[in-house]
């Protein structure tokens, strides 16, 4: 399983941990202001701190769950009838969790809302054509695998983190089969690839064995949850462009609230307005910016940012330094591409750091 995710950290983790290493106080209380795919919150838990954890999207609520909150598989007690309905086999020494994907992964296709707005096989209410984000098996899959997590969920047959756990693996494996090139704003014209490959859930890793007390995960717009925190260090890794997450990655998030929503015009898009960011406009960038370290409970932000933004690296610093001291690193990092674009293999990222003034 894999993230596809523009202005994923993954490959900058360690420059981006030992920035804050220097700046912050061992196991201090670090925020991981927009944390995505939750890779830098897990990493900062693995180093120790404790964590605070926020999105305005669902999904990465989800995936923040299960970095921070578990450092081992739970028990899906409660849902032993289901398992043991659905994947009877019993191998010496397999837990439930193995257990109930393995259940989710046999259950009977069901033709229903990813079907039918997301297949080529579907008749999607708004559109002129089927759309092709999967094929038509592994929507069916998807549709049936969505409704009995929601079910067992809603009967209390799940804790509110095995619930997590399960939508986040959903999230994972229908990522991985997805006919898309790089996001969500469109998709393929023909199946390529793994999205030929049937989808299964696959256990998620836990190799952080401790460090799980004192962590949040919140949800909704950063701006407004700012005057809530209280922190050592604030990390925040903000949307570069124009091209908006909430549209971007709205499959994911359809998957992460367990909705059926108008899918409009021929890309499928969910009504996404109430999660617009205004980091992805020039012109209200820098007020975002601005009640943060106004609000924020906070004397240290680390900030990640790329040749490509908005906002030219000048631009950014001088704003910055109206706040406090101001010091750039610079990174260079292998480029997000999807397969048509012709930009440049390589992307020069910063890590800025900015110390407020008393």
């Amino acid at each position: 399983m894999g993230h596809r995710y523009i202005g994923s950290k993954t490959k900058i983790l360690d420059a981006v941990l030992e920035k804050i290493d220097e700046i912050a106080p061992a196991r201090g209380h670090v925020v991981d202001l927009m944390t995505g795919t939750a890779s830098v919150a897990a990493a900062l838990r693995s180093a120790g701190f404790r964590v605070t954890a926020v999105d305005i999207m669902t999904y990465p609520y989800h995936h923040a769950r299960v970095a921070l909150l578990l450092k081992q598989a739970p028990r899906f007690s409660d849902a032993k009838d289901f398992i043991d309905k659905y994947a009877p086999k019993y191998t010496e020494g397999q837990d439930n969790y193995s257990r109930i994907l393995e259940a989710l992964n046999l259950v009977s296709e069901r033709r229903g809302y990813f079907w039918n707005e997301f297949s080529v096989e579907g008749k999607p209410k708004d559109a002129t054509k089927a759309r092709n984000y999967f094929s038509p098996a592994n929507a069916k899959k998807i549709d049936a695998m969505r409704y009995w997590i929601k079910n067992l969920h809603a009967k209390k047959k799940i804790t509110n983190v095995e619930h997590s756990l399960l939508l986040h693996d959903l999230i994972m494996a229908a990522n991985d089969v997805a006919n898309i090139s790089g996001t969500y704003g469109h998709y393929l014209s023909k199946l390529a690839g793994r999205a030929t490959d049937p989808i299964k859930l696959r256990p998620t890793p836990f190799t952080i064995s401790f460090n799980t007390t004192g962590h949040k995960i919140l949800k909704g717009y950063a701006e407004e949850l700012a005057k809530k925190i209280d922190c050592d260090l604030c990390y925040i890794d903000p949307p570069y462009m124009k091209r908006q997450y909430a549209a971007n990655y709205h499959i994911l998030e359809t998957l992460a609230r367990e909705d059926s929503p108008k899918a409009v015009g021929e890309s499928g898009l969910r009504p996404w307005r109430d999660q617009y960011s205004n980091f992805c406009t020039k012109t209200k960038i820098r007020d975002s910016f601005r009640k943060i370290f106004i609000d924020m409970k906070c004397e240290d932000f680390l900030i990640s940012y790329s040749e490509d933004g908005l906002l030219k690296l000048d631009e950014l610093t001088s704003f910055l330094s109206q706040f406090g001291r101001v010091a750039v690193s610079t990174i260079e990092n292998k480029r997000f591409r999807s397969n048509q674009s012709k930009l440049k293999d390589t992307l020069t990222e910063y890590l800025i750091h900015l110390r407020i003034k008393p």
